[in-house]
């Protein structure tokens, strides 16, 4: 398999949403060739930030139709696979085979938790059902378990997995991947999930970001990518420094956590930007008001994010 392909930043999607919470199709265009014009070397669909945990399969196959026919090729498209049983990954993995998708992005069972051999064996049960890069995605906080380091390395150098996205946000854990990855001769792709310490992981030398935050700001993450390419590691400190400004938006919400905090800030910010027409979540999730949205609004203006002539915008198209 041809990893690299996989390399630099790869945003996962958020998915713009109707007042009625239907697809906002025009806004799911505008975002996703926004992050495109911008350069991002990859995009991720139905993955957390896609709220995947909240789409039915048919939700599952019109994000996947309209995603595939609007990118038409023009960077590779990752997809979540996400279920919470090894048999479940496995009919999403049978659905999304059918598209022209470039690899599949599974998670650790989250339902009847396992330990590491029930792991390891979820994986290799996947990999036996489709020849498609497979990324293995260590996300501890939603599925309540720690992808094994010494298991994806395995996984990784008997072709099981072709990378890994780590959002653990446990950055010890992901170096010593990086370093064991190298010595065992580079067999897969590591990308960092973090949106405020990209920087590190560069230096460690990940081979790229996914950050949610890049739906945001496409053109800071690809112009970081491109100065560590350079080894301006000055520049790619400053930008990160921005970064992690725009990324307190999710640290001000006083109204709800999780979801509603964190891809609720993001959508809220989009909304201000005026990229999508609502800030709607998916149920039951509610879309932040007031107070939460003038103070994404106030550090979006802060940045330089928006205009601060322009007015908050309070209501839905």
């Amino acid at each position: 398999m041809d990893l690299s392909k996989f390399r630099g930043v790869i945003p996962p999607v958020i998915i713009p949403l109707k007042a009625d919470r239907s697809l906002d199709l025009p806004a799911f265009e505008l975002t996703i060739n926004r992050m495109i014009e911008a350069g991002v070397h990859g995009l991720f669909f139905l993955g957390s930030s896609g709220e995947v945990a909240f789409v039915t399969d048919a939700e599952r196959k019109q994000i996947l139709t309209e995603a595939i026919a609007i990118v038409d090729h023009r960077v590779p498209v990752l997809v979540g696979v996400i279920d919470i049983e090894t048999n479940r990954v496995i009919d999403q993995v049978k659905r999304v085979s059918k598209y022209d998708v470039d690899a599949l992005v599974a998670t650790a069972p989250f339902y009847a938790l396992g330990g590491p051999y029930e792991n390891e064996r979820h994986f290799r049960q996947i990999r036996k059902c489709t020849d498609l890069p497979l990324f293995a995605y260590d996300l501890p906080v939603s599925v309540h378990t720690k992808l094994d380091g010494n298991m994806l390395m395995a996984l990784g150098e008997d072709g099981v997995i072709q990378g890994v996205k780590d959002s653990s946000g446990d950055d010890v854990a992901f170096r010593w991947l990086l370093l064991e990855n190298e010595d065992a001769g580079h067999p897969m792709q590591l990308l960092t999930g973090h949106e405020v310490v990209v920087d590190g992981a560069y230096l460690g030398g990940a081979d790229g970001s996914v950050p949610g935050l890049a739906n945001v700001d496409p053109h800071s993450y690809v112009e970081q990518w491109n100065a560590a390419q350079a080894g301006d590691w000055e520049k790619v400190a400053r930008i990160q420094d921005h970064l992690a400004r725009l990324m307190m938006m999710t640290r001000r919400i006083t109204s709800t956590v999780g979801f509603g905090a964190g891809v609720g800030s993001f959508k809220t910010a989009l909304w201000q930007m005026g990229v999508f027409n609502t800030n709607q979540m998916r149920e039951p999730v509610q879309a932040l008001i007031e107070d939460d949205v003038a103070s994404i609004a106030e550090i979006l203006r802060q940045q330089d994010m928006i205009d601060p002539a322009l007015p908050l915008r309070e209501g839905w198209e």
